[in-house]
Order: structure tokens, then sequence, then C-alpha cells
């Protein structure tokens, strides 16, 4: 028995020494597959975010791969100044992960410094050099640097002078912008085709020089502009980008070239019109002839290859966006439906072009749609109400009186696309043949990669009255913009001129996620409450409407005590406008409950489920053992 017993001790202990020994190698292999993995899987992540937020574009990766020269980029944060701001520091740190992920992504060629600019320093003074804003915080005035500069071989230099977090979703495009700019500093070149007097000219009529539009002059500045006719047989391989200005009456061989260089890869943005109100040669021709002069614009056989349907015969009206204007001297202002003032909630928060933008005015513009059988993407840019509907040209023409444009005027409820992207695989309007007068050259069918081009249905938009005011500076004259139609145009031109890769990078949906559950929750509640509140508002008004009644019958009467039954009923009122209120507030703070509740079970499941489940597995790993060991007891009793 003795033996036995010893023999059982020792098979214990044996089993003891060896769960120590497996605890033991099960850490050392731990440890040593950690420091493994380190070096094995260096820099490699897994993004588990439904809208993949820690997983750069495939479009910013080909710009990175592509960069030809060092790039580096400075990081500007001030970590003291913003202890007092953590969303603005939680954004920080999205910026700076965003930022090492791309450093990370170019095999050395992106180089980041992160800097943390202290007042007084050689930082500081840096930050102010390369041109970043610092804002101020905070009653004691400390300043907060949160920008991006970047550097290039070439001594050229870009600034992101800082971080909005309002425009958080194209945090990416903005940064692979930059760093696109410093790896191609050339300015890109625009070809401008344009049958409008955008320039500077000389004015027949008057005898003068006409001064150019303000939104051109702009352009030129910012880019490489070279005209080109309205009559050209070819667009030169070196532009980018084409820039089409009413195109009126263009000849088959000037259509051929546009088609041919979309189809080449060339970005496009064409402005048309139903109605050309800056178009001084149509009004000329209609002086002289007695008659209205054709003041409308096409692309006509490019559109309907390219699946977009336009009618030139058909101007937008807007009775909710239509500008209050006087078209006369002495005239009383009134609404003017085809005059149209678009606002933030007209344009496309998620393209770049439009994100940024608060106002845009056109005038007697058109409508763009997509065709039932296109194949293309069409992404309206800037839109109408749904107080809108489509009206004759004929009926606007030379801006009659704004009321007569209301006579039958009913809303379709439509929201109309004024402006709009296309992209995808566009087909030649050429297809059976070149025009005559065409410039030699293979001829395309199709275009071999995703086509870009925006489309925008009035010519107006660009002109000066719509958006900037003239002002006479010690005799040089400055334009003073009040809305942002040339920031449109500066912002799709930017954008096109880019490479495909900077294109194909979209918004991105925000890091900081809205609490869906409680936003639905609130307006649920809320619909379920107002009708009580409603209820309840309106006793409370009949009975403080009643109280006064009586208080102001007393003081009519001269009487400086109540009756008996006066004074129940008074306390009765009094009592009564208590009981309301304080239901009034009962259902008012009922919201709050709930929504508390909602964080309670919240709090309880991310502080208990997980050490509950740990206890779970513990307990459950302590039972397998402890049968496994009472097994092997049995075993060794029964040999």
């Amino acid at each position: 028995m003795t033996s036995s017993h010893s023999q059982l001790s020792a098979t214990a202990k044996g089993h003891k020494i060896y769960g120590v020994g497996a605890l033991v190698a099960l850490a050392v292999l731990f440890i040593g597959l950690t420091i493994l993995l380190t070096f094995l899987l260096r820099g490699a992540r897994l993004d588990l975010t439904e809208s993949k937020l820690y997983s750069i574009a495939p479009g910013s990766e080909r710009i990175l791969e592509s960069l030809k020269e060092p790039v580096n980029l400075y990081f500007f944060f001030s970590q003291d100044a913003s202890r007092e701001s953590p969303p603005l520091r939680a954004y920080a740190q999205r910026v700076r992960e965003l930022l090492e992920e791309m450093a990370q992504r170019s095999k050395g060629k992106l180089r980041l410094t992160v800097i943390d600019p202290q007042p007084f320093s050689e930082d500081e003074d840096r930050a102010t050099e390369y041109g970043l804003q610092a804002v101020p915080l905070g009653a004691g005035g400390e300043s907060l640097y949160f920008g991006l500069a970047g550097t290039n071989s070439t001594d050229g230099h870009e600034i992101i002078p800082f971080f909005q977090p309002d425009k958080e979703e194209f945090l990416e495009y903005d940064v692979a912008s930059m760093i696109h700019r410093l790896d191609h500093p050339q300015r890109a070149k625009i070809g401008l085709l344009s049958s409008l007097p955008v320039d500077a000219s000389f004015d027949p009529s008057s005898g003068g020089m006409r001064p150019g539009w303000a939104s051109i002059s702009q352009l030129r500045e910012l880019f490489d502009v070279q005209t080109v006719a309205t009559d050209s047989a070819s667009i030169a391989p070196d532009i980018d980008t084409l820039l089409v200005v009413h195109p009126r009456d263009l000849g088959p061989k000037t259509l051929y070239a546009i088609d041919q260089f979309v189809m080449r890869g060339g970005k496009l943005i064409a402005f048309m019109d139903p109605q050309s109100e800056n178009d001084p040669q149509a009004a000329q021709m209609a002086q002289m002839g007695g008659m209205m002069g054709n003041r409308s614009s096409t692309l006509g056989p490019l559109l309907d290859a390219w699946g977009v349907s336009y009618d030139p015969g058909q101007v937008l009206g807007d009775r909710e966006l239509g500008l209050t204007v006087a078209l006369q001297a002495g005239q009383t202002p009134s609404q003017h439906i085809a005059i149209i003032g678009f606002n933030r909630d007209s344009m496309d928060s998620k393209d770049v072009v439009t994100s940024a933008l608060d106002s845009i005015n056109v005038m007697t513009g058109g409508v763009l749609r997509k065709k039932d059988d296109a194949e293309i993407e069409f992404e309206p840019l800037i839109q109408s109400s749904t107080n809108a509907a489509l009206v004759p040209t004929a009926k606007v023409a030379f801006l009659p009186d704004s009321d007569a444009l209301l006579d039958g005027f009913k809303a379709t409820g439509e929201r109309y696309a004024l402006a709009a992207r296309i992209h995808g695989k566009l087909k030649s309007a050429f297809a059976d043949g070149t025009p005559e007068g065409a410039a030699p050259g293979e001829s395309l069918k199709e275009t071999a990669q995703d086509a870009n081009v925006i489309l925008v249905a009035d010519t107006d938009i660009l002109a000066d009255p719509l958006w900037v005011r003239s002002q006479n500076v010690f005799g040089q004259r400055v334009a003073v913009a009040w809305a942002n139609n040339g920031d449109f145009l500066a912002n799709a031109l930017d954008n096109l001129s880019g490479s495909s890769d900077l294109i194909s990078i979209r918004g991105r949906q925000s890091f900081f996620r809205p609490f869906t559950k409680v936003e639905d929750l609130r307006r649920r509640a809320d619909d379920r409450l107002r009708s009580t509140e409603q209820e309840l508002d309106r006793e409370l008004r009949d009975t403080e409407q009643k109280l006064t009644q009586l208080q102001a019958g007393r003081a009519n009467q001269g009487d400086l005590e109540l009756t008996a039954e006066q004074e129940a009923e008074l306390t009765r009122f009094q009592q009564e406008r208590v009981r309301i209120r304080k239901q009034l507030r009962d259902v008012r703070r009922s919201l709050d409950v709930e929504i508390e509740g909602l964080g309670t079970k919240l709090k309880a499941i991310n502080i208990a489920l997980i050490p509950i489940l740990i206890a779970v597995a513990a307990i459950a790993l302590a039972i397998t053992r402890r049968r496994k060991l009472q097994a092997g007891r049995a075993a060794a009793h029964t040999g």
C-alpha cells in the first residue's frame, strides 16, 4: 500500500514538473515567435476598419512608387498648446499615422520629420519661414502649429498651412497632391479654346480695350495656359488638360481634334451654354440683323457618343435658389429663376472640386443628364433644388421681365445637374471615319484607360459680373471675389491636370464616426414624444391664459380680495400649471434617460464582457486540465 502511494505521488510530481516545463517552453516559444515575426513581418499591417481608414488608396501607392527624387516632409504639431483640445490631438494622430504609412510605402523616397515647435524656438521660426499658420488657443494666447511643409531636391517647396478637421475626408488627397507637385515641379500646361473674349481684347463697338475675365487671368497665374484656335485640326500632345469655353459652331475637324485628344487620355473640362449672356458676337449679329443671334453652344456629337444628354433649347429655372436681381437701372429687384445662386447643399461634398465651396452663381444655364443606355459613371457636381423645372430657351432670351418666367412654372421635384464629372471608357464620336481637314494620324475608336471629363452647362459662370467686383486701387483694376466661381474653375483644372493616380483618390469616410445608434434613438424618441410635448404645451398655454383672464377680471373689478370660489379656481390653475410644467420636464428628460441607459449598457459590455470571456476561458481550461489530471491518476492507479 505504501509502495503504491509513493508511486502515485511520484507520478503526480512528474506531471507537475512536466506541466511547469510545458508552460516555460510555451513562454519561450511565444517570445521567440514574437521576435521572429517582428523581423519577418516588419511593415505588414492589417486594416480591419469598415472603410479601410488605415490603408492608403492605390492611387497614392502608385504616386509613392513613381517618385523620381527624394521628397522631404516636415510635420509640425504643437503638443503642449493642444493639450486642452483632445479632438484636435486625435486628428493630429490620424495625420501622423497617414504620413508614416506613406513614408513606409515609399521605399525611402519620402522622408518624414515630426517637429513639435516650442515657443520662441528655432523650430517655430522654421515653421514661420515655411509659411505655416499659427492659430492662437486659449486665454494664454499660445500658438498652435498643425501643418505640413515639403521640399524637393531642386529647392522647391509646398505647404499645407493648417490641417482643418472639417476637411478630413480629403486628407489623403491633399497630402498626395502635395507630394505629386513636389515630384513634378513644372506647371501643368492648359490648352484654352474659347469663342468668347475671355482675354483682354479690342472691342469694336466701343473702340477701346475690353478687359479679360478674372477667372482666366487667375488661371494664367497658376498654370501654363496656351491658346488653341477655334478652327484647330489638332490639339498639341504636350497639353495636359483642355479647357473649352462656349464651343459655338465648331467645325467637324475641331470636334474631331477634341474627341481624339480625349481618346488619347487627355483631360477635358468644357463649358457649354443654352443662352450665353456674355457673347458679344451674338449680340452684334442680333443688332445688325434685327433678330436674335445664336447664343447657344454644345459639343453635340461628342456628348451623344459619350452617353450624355444636353438640350440647348432648355434653360434651368429654380424657384428656391433663384437670385433677386434688378435687370435694368431703376427697376425694382425681383427673383429671377434663371439666375441661380447655388449654395453648399447644391454641391457634391464628396468631390474635391466642390467640397470646400460655399456659393456659385450662374445665369441661364442648361442641364446635363446621363443617357439611359450609357455605361459611364455620371457624378453631378452642381445640382438644383427640387423646386426646379426646365424653361424654353426662347422664353428667357434677352432676359425679359423676370416675373414672366413664373407664368406656367411648375416644379418637377427633380434635382437637375448643371455640372457633372463623367469617367469610364468613352467611345469616339467619329468611329465611322475622320472628317475632311482632320489632322493625319491614327484614329482611335475608344479610350484605352478610363477618361475623366468635367462638363458644365453654363459659360456665364466664368464671367466677372456673377462672382467678382472690380475696384480701382491706385489706378490698378483689382477683382474682389464675392462667390466661388473662380475657385470652381481653378479646383477643376488643378484636379484634372494632376496624374490619373491623383484623380483616382476620392474623398474618404471620416475617421470620427457618428454615434448612429444614439442619433437613431434620439430621432425615434423625439418623434414619439413630440405629440405629448405639443399637447402639454397647449394645455399650459390654455391654463396660463385662463389664469391671466382671472387676474385681469379681478383688477378690473377693483376688488382687493377674491371670493372663496375665485381663490379656489386660482389655486387650481396655479397647481395645474406646476403639474403641466413638471410633466413637460419629465417628457423632455426621458430622452436623456434613454440615451444614458444606452451608454450604461455599452459601458457594461465594454468593461465586463471581455473579463467575463477571459474568466470563462480560464475556467474551461482549468476544468479540462483537472479532468486530464484525474484521468492520468486513474490510469496510474489502475496500472
